[in-house]
């Protein structure tokens, strides 16, 4: 199952996420949304149902813990709820700009990898970097953050590069004039 908005906000009630935590994935949605209409814009194919319900997703599992984990956890939330896999990929992969399975292992996580690889796993991952709360942002911004808490800036900005190499424009130009 590929949640629709209803669905997607029923499993948000139904875990008891935050009204915060709701808000920044409607926003995330947005910004993804824009970039899937981007790219099928360009005749680009891209699975738009699964970009909007990995993005309304993507962040379930802060209704269990607030740290780094909550994307695999998000994960294992939807895949006892029976959605797509392709959309439990998203909400797993979206963390920082992708977690390495040996990053994985040092932060005794479930062995994967975690960075994202599909363009619609990208294009939610990019997205959840260019907006803070509810508010999008220079993704400037984020790169600085990555920078004073020692992540890892050279895949951040591959991630934006890889998008705008597909996009054959900056993906935050496309966010900031919609």
């Amino acid at each position: 199952m590929i949640p629709d908005e209803r669905q997607a906000l029923a499993l948000h009630a139904k875990y008891g996420s935050d009204e915060r935590v709701v808000s920044h994935c409607r926003t995330v949605t947005a910004v993804s949304e824009a970039l899937a209409d981007a790219y099928l814009a360009k005749g680009k194919p891209i699975d738009r149902r699964a970009v909007v319900a990995g993005a309304l997703l993507h962040d379930i599992g802060r209704s269990r813990t607030h740290e780094v984990g909550h994307g695999w956890v998000g994960a294992k939330i939807l895949e006892e709820e029976g959605v797509d896999p392709v959309v439990v990929e998203i909400v797993r992969r979206h963390v920082g700009a992708g977690i390495s399975s040996e990053e994985a292992s040092s932060m005794g996580f479930p062995a994967a990898d975690y960075i994202p690889r599909t363009l619609e796993q990208r294009v939610v991952c990019f997205a959840d970097k260019m907006v803070s709360g509810d508010e999008v942002r220079p993704f400037e911004e984020e790169v600085k953050r990555f920078e004073r808490k020692g992540h890892d800036v050279k895949r951040l900005l591959m991630l934006k590069a890889s998008i705008a190499d597909e996009l054959g424009e900056d993906p935050e130009k496309v966010v900031l004039t919609n």
